[in-house]
Formats: C-alpha cells, structure tokens, sequence
C-alpha cells in the first residue's frame, strides 16, 4: 500500500497481484470541500456535515476514477452482519444509501462500492479471475459476527469464488495503541468462539486493549485466505489526526474515510 493522488484525491492505493482488474484503495480525509470539523473529503451521509458537501466529495471521488457519482454505491451502515449482492446493472443506484447493510459484493463492473468509516476496520476483498469484489465494515459488532468470512463464503455461494484464490486489503482503522474496550465486547467475542486472549491484552479493571486488524486477519485466513494474499495497513485512524477521522479521538463530531473497489472493464 502507498500513498498517492488522483485528480486531486488522496488516498492508500491497493496493488492486487493482478493489476488491471480492479482499482481499490482507501481515502484519506484530504483534498475534499467540507468545512471542520469534517474537514475535507468527509465522505460520510450519516454525519452532521452538510449534504452538499458530501455529495460533492463524493463526485470527487469517483469522478478521480472515470465514473459518475451515480455509479458510487455505499449503504446504511448498522454494525450488524448483513451483505448486499448486486449481481445485476441498476439504472440509480442511490436507492441502495437507504438499505442496511454493512457489507457488499458485486460483479458488476464500473460499479464502485464503498464503506465508510472513522474507527472501524475497512476490508476490501477482489477475486480477479472471476471479476468479484467486496467491501466490509467491521467494527467489533461485525468482527464478533465474523462478517469478513461471512462475506468470503457469501462470494463462494453467489459466484462460485475460490477463497484460495481471493485477495484481501485491510484499511486504516483503529489501532491496539488507541482502543480500549470493556467487559461486554469480550463477551460477545467468546459467545462467539472467537480467541479473545489472542486479539486483546489487560488495560486495567475490566478493560482490554483490542487488536481489531488482528482479528480479521484471522478471520480470513480462517475463511481460506492465504497469509501472502491479505495485506494490512499498520496505521491508527486514531494516532494519525492530519491524515484520518477517527470518531473516538474526535469524540464523535467527525467525518468518514471510505474503503473503495471497483472491477474495470476486461
């Protein structure tokens, strides 16, 4: 992964082993219009932030990347485990903003799909050889349901994918350093079955340190990813506030990044 710019948009670009299949990457908070404290590329509809403003970042966004707005499909995002599949051309894909979701799969080309996100982990998932891609938002709720390999066998039921053969990114989210979390996060990982010791460390009475990039690496290797063909961003959202929003840093007046792929034309 390595920084760059693209008509005037900054974002954590994405090399999958296949170049030309696909473009994905991750947005910083720069190069937008909105105003602090969602200052600049503030991405995100569910935010206090002006809609205008949003609506014209996100033009940015995908104009940078020869479609139009129209073409840009994001959802309600509700920290829980449900994938959408658009397996199909949609005339207007912006009645999809109001479905809950808060993963999404497609095989449709030129059709950029995105998660927002100010803490939580942002995975991007390409199957190059069958022309799919996915995008997941995984907080905790969603790690604790382990959305990310739902989604994996969500592209192996609707698309006959081959885990073996998926590459994954891991986005910008908070890190260990920065988050701290308490008793009913642990529960919710061990109802879960989910190896709690190997993802946290004490923080003090009842509080844990959380490794959330961790954790989903391990769900996808768990999901039939190889160790090689998932790549992980090691920047905190949190620790990095000239580059990213982060919600518990900025105590939830705050923009969103956004986790983005798209399948180009063959």
């Amino acid at each position: 992964m390595q920084m760059k710019r693209s008509k005037r948009i900054h974002y954590i670009d994405v090399t999958f082993s296949v170049p030309g299949r696909s473009v994905q990457g991750f947005t910083t908070r720069h190069e937008g219009v909105s105003r602090a404290p969602y200052n600049s590329l503030n991405l995100g509809m569910g935010t206090d932030d002006q809609n205008f403003n949003v609506e014209g970042n996100r033009s940015l966004l995908a104009n940078a990347f020869g479609i139009g707005p129209d073409a840009l499909v994001t959802v309600r995002q509700t920290h829980g485990s449900d994938i959408l599949v658009i397996d199909e051309q949609n005339e207007d894909y912006s009645h999809f903003l109001g479905i809950e979701s808060d993963a999404i799969i497609t095989n449709q080309s030129n059709v950029m799909i995105g998660i927002c996100v100010a803490d939580c982990v942002p995975i991007l998932l390409c199957d190059p050889k069958k022309g799919v891609v996915a995008a997941v938002h995984a907080g905790w709720q969603g790690t604790a349901a382990k959305l990310a390999a739902k989604t994996v066998a969500a592209m192996k039921s609707c698309f006959d994918c081959n885990p073996a053969e998926l590459q994954a990114a891991i986005g910008p989210c908070i890190g260990p350093c920065c988050y701290e979390v308490d008793g009913p996060v642990r529960q919710a990982f061990l109802n879960s079955a989910l190896p709690w010791d190997q993802f946290s460390r004490p923080s003090g009475e009842g509080k844990w340190q959380l490794d959330l990039p961790a954790a989903n690496r391990d769900l996808l290797q768990g999901a039939g990813l190889p160790t090689a063909s998932i790549q992980a961003s090691d920047m905190c959202v949190c620790c990095h506030r000239e580059l990213f929003f982060s919600y518990r840093r900025d105590k939830g007046e705050t923009g969103r990044q956004m986790g983005f792929i798209m399948i180009t034309e063959p």
